[in-house]
């Protein structure tokens, strides 16, 4: 696979770019409670994985779909900051998008809008003419953590 550092739009197919913006319209709707873009930009195959900070990895299209429907759930009142292009690698039918997601909402049971970050691991691939996400992975370690944050934290 080829790299396409620092990831200049005109590097990459503009079909797969329109992708990547529907993906970050897909982040607006999510950051208020809506899951039906991220839900349309996900291949139908039952190898689509997703991996976000609520759980474990969901595979398949009916895990994958109630692990964005349990997300959703987790937002009110979203925004998207930015999001930052860190890397793309591929070429032909496959690309990964390397991302840090910039975004304020109100999350869990929290009256406050807060700001936060993910960075996002997203794979797209070249399907039937249409560029479709097959995994996408989210977490919030976005600044150095030491070796314990591996550790199971105890619960209450």
């Amino acid at each position: 696979m080829g790299s396409v550092a620092g990831a200049k739009s005109a590097a990459l197919p503009p079909s797969l770019e329109l992708a990547i913006a529907e993906s970050h319209e897909a982040l607006r709707k999510i950051l208020n409670g809506d899951p039906s873009g991220y839900a349309a930009l996900f291949a139908d195959r039952d190898d689509i994985t997703l991996g976000n900070p609520f759980g474990p990895f969901g595979k398949g299209p009916v895990e994958v779909r109630s692990r964005l429907a349990n997300a959703a759930t987790k937002y009110r009142e979203g925004s998207v900051r930015s999001v930052e292009r860190i890397a793309v690698y591929g070429s032909g039918d496959q690309y990964v998008l390397v991302e840090i997601e910039n975004g304020r909402a109100k999350l869990g049971s929290s009256a406050d809008l807060a700001d936060f970050s993910a960075r996002v691991t997203s794979v797209y691939q070249l399907l039937g003419g249409q560029w479709r996400l097959v995994h996408r992975h989210a977490d919030p370690i976005t600044t150095p953590r030491g070796a314990e944050s591996m550790l199971p934290t105890p619960r209450p």
